[in-house]
Parts: C-alpha cells; structure tokens; sequence
C-alpha cells in the first residue's frame, strides 16, 4: 500500500554531508580512478520543488512548491509526495531560483520578479510541508533588479552572488547632430554588476559595476556579452568564474545578427572578493555559451572548474579552467561523441566529489513533447571523458528539462527527478560508482505542471 507522506517527522539531523563538491579539496582523487566511496549521510533531507503552469503547459509560472522527505522515505516507491497539494509555496512571480545547504537542512530562495522580486529568505527544512523562515529577508533588487541571477558560491554556505549585464550600442558621430543615419556603429558596450550576499547574516558583503569588453577584433564585428550567469568561486577563492553568452549585431546596421560564426566558449574572470580587475578567457575547445539557465553550470572538482557550455555547433561540450585561472585546451570532452549522438545540450548538471556526475541533457534526436524537447540523463564521468545514458530511468516525449535546477548529492549517491508534464513520476537515486539505479517515492503531479529537481 501506498503511504501518503503529508506530516512532519521530526529527528536529528546526523552531520554535514561529506560528499558534496563544496569539500572537497585540490587534492581529492585526482586521475586515480580508484576512489574509497563515500557513505550517504543518514537522514538527510531531500527537498523536491515542484512548478505550477501558469498559462501553458511546463511554463512553471504558477509557482514553485517545496516539499521534504528523509533520505530513506525518498528511496521508497511505496512513499508518495504531493507536492502540489501539500508543499509550501515559496515566494516568486514565476519559477523560484532555488539554493539548498550542503546538508539539505536549509533552503534558500530569491524570488524572481513581480512585488518580491530580488527578496532573499531562508528556512529551515523539518519535513513534509514544514519549513521555518530563519533570520531576516534582504533585498537585492537595488543592486541587479526584481528578476536576479543568483547562485550560491561553493564556500560552505556563507555566500551566495547574483549578477547582472546591461547594454548600449555606441556610434561614432560622421554626419551632423541632426543626421543620425550617419552615425557608424563602433561597438557595443556591456556592463556588468556583481553583488555578493551574506547568506549567514542576510547581508550585503559587496557590490561592483564593470565594463566586460571583448577584443577590439570581435567587438569592430559586433559581438558582445549579452547575458551573464552562474559565479564560480576557484579553488584558491581568490578568483570568481562568471559564464557568459555571446550576441551579435550586424555593424553595418548596428541591427541583431542571429546568423553569425560562434566564437570560443568566455568566461568572466574578477578578483575575489574585491569583485574588480574583470578579465575575459576564451576556451579553443568549445563554443557557444557558459552562462546555463536555472542550474549550476560549473563546479571545483581536484583542484580546477569543469564547466558545461550550451549551443555549441558540435554539441555541448564539458569545459575544464585550470588553478591558472586559465581554460586548459587539452582537455576535450564532448558529449556528442560521448554519448554518439548530435547536438547535445547540457540542460543542468552535477558532479559528486569523485568525479563522476550526473548531466541532463537533450539533442537533436528528441522528440517534441507538449512544452519541448525531450530530455534524458546520463552518467559522466570527468577523469575518463566518458558518458552513458541512464536507461533505468524512463522517458518519456513530455519529460521536460529545459528548467531543471536541483540535484542532491549524498556521498557517491545523487538524486534526480522524473515525471514527463502534468504526469505521476518518481524520485530515482543514483550510485555514481557502481551505476546501479534505485526507483524511489512516486511523485505526484498536477494538470501542466512538472518537477524541476531534488534539493
């Protein structure tokens, strides 16, 4: 029979998961594929969040619901969430940017756009639908606006940064003040603001304004940073990774250009904590772009950044920075040839700390389902340059992904969710060692809606 878990259970938390990527040190494992596994930690909590349509099927802009079970109920097809009846509702316009502790007995949230948008809160996590508002709400609205991207930074729990870019096309003046249609277009100026938060103390630690230019070369062509996203503290934590995506315009017409050669894959390099010195690298291995959408899109594993680049012509690629702060050039690793498919796209993924992770992804073969392509997971592993998809997790043309934001690592174990749109689903856990998959509790969906991932 099936148990519906709608109360709250109460016991102690045992102690911080040593599993996840946030501790692990520039010297864990290293190319040694020989790894000690790493024991789950007992009674974790895992958090599901949950998205309501809002006017179409998969928009999750009807809202975000959060939802929590111990480890051992998320492994048990015999539990059932509701989230969708039963979760607490977290402030947001539309789907919540969502962050959990490494231990998963905390939540944190900025909400997305509308009266709240740019408010930070936290709570404390205790089980069903029971989660306690923990120290006071800041905004950060006056730093990047209503609708910030914000991550939190791997420092164990103390930080979290949202970022912003604005754009101005700049010409140079040929003709008379009154004769615009002379005016030339020079380049295109992108300028960046960075805030880091306090997630500890729900306060502002520093802002800075910058300008991200690109070289004179690209930018005489009318490239330039058009979107920023997903700040990735080093290993040394004195520098901080910003993704970035890449537009165009046309410079004789200073119009948008959608048909234009991708260059090298870039990625904003600032000083830390300072926020200043902004610098640009650029990888000779991937393009397209580094920002990613709602989901980490790059994480420190042995001592370097391995980050996923999106709308790459030869399939999304897994990028590595080295401790220079540069991208290491020979290290080639494309999911097209990993997983013998064209046009990957790394939807949102996540390493466990013996470098082996778990990657979301789509490609050209997807179906199209009610709210897009179909998307599918896959075991990768980073040392080995190597992918397999997970065949024990079902799919389906209406399994959606392109929102999906969280995953729990627990020791060599990771958690994801799966339930095509407005569908039941299930919670699957992963051995990131072995491969075995564990089928676990049913998730209960709604008319539209759909699951954007474990906390």
């Amino acid at each position: 029979m099936k148990r519906n878990f709608i109360h709250k259970k109460t016991f102690a938390i045992a102690f911080a998961c040593i599993g996840l990527l946030a501790s692990c040190s520039s010297d864990d494992n290293g190319d040694n594929p020989t790894v000690d596994p790493v024991e789950p930690t007992a009674g974790r909590w895992i958090t599901v969040a949950a998205a309501k349509m809002g006017d179409n099927p998969g928009d999750g802009n009807g809202g975000t619901l959060i939802y929590s079970v111990t480890s051992e109920d998320a492994k048990d097809p015999s539990v059932s969430i509701d989230a969708f009846n039963n979760g607490l509702i977290v402030p947001s316009n539309r789907t919540a940017r969502l962050q959990s502790s490494e231990d998963g007995s905390t939540m944190f949230n900025i909400s997305y756009a509308g009266d709240t948008g740019g408010n930070y809160t936290k709570y404390n996590v205790e089980g069903g639908q029971n989660f306690t508002k923990i120290g006071t709400e800041v905004s950060i609205a006056p730093y990047v606006g209503t609708a910030p991207r914000w991550i939190k930074l791997f420092d164990g729990d103390k930080t979290g940064s949202a970022v912003y870019v604005s754009t101005e096309h700049q010409f140079d003046d040929n003709g008379t003040p009154d004769d615009a249609t002379d005016d030339t277009y020079s380049r295109t100026e992108a300028t960046m603001g960075v805030v880091t938060l306090d997630l500890e103390n729900s306060s502002i630690k520093n802002f800075e304004e910058s300008s991200i230019p690109l070289t004179p070369e690209e930018e005489a062509l009318g490239y330039y940073i058009s979107r920023i996203d997903m700040p990735t503290l080093n290993a040394a934590k004195d520098k901080l990774y910003i993704g970035a995506r890449i537009s165009k315009v046309d410079p004789a017409t200073a119009e948008s250009d959608s048909d234009f050669e991708i260059l090298g894959s870039k990625t904003i390099v600032l000083d830390y904590p300072s926020l200043t010195n902004p610098t640009v690298i650029t990888s000779t291995v991937g393009h397209g772009n580094t920002n990613g959408y709602r989901s980490i899109n790059s994480f420190l594993y042995n001592g370097s950044v391995y980050q996923a680049n999106q709308s790459d012509p030869e399939g999304s690629h897994i990028l590595k920075i080295d401790a220079n702060n540069e991208y290491d050039n020979t290290y080639d690793f494309n999911l097209d040839t990993a997983l013998g498919v064209e046009g990957a796209y790394i939807l949102a993924w996540r390493p466990a700390a013996n470098g082996k992770a778990i990657v979301a992804y789509r490609h050209n073969g997807s179906a199209e389902g009610v709210a897009g392509l179909q998307g599918f997971f896959a075991l990768v592993d980073l040392n080995a340059k190597t992918a397999v998809k997970i065949d024990a997790i079902p799919y389906d043309p209406d399994f959606y992904l392109f929102q999906y934001q969280g995953f729990v690592v627990d020791g060599d174990e990771i958690y994801v969710t799966q339930a095509p749109v407005g569908e039941n689903g299930n919670i699957y856990v992963i051995n990131t060692v072995t491969g075995e998959v564990t089928k676990g509790a049913e998730l209960v969906n709604t008319t539209g809606s759909h699951f954007i991932g474990a906390f």
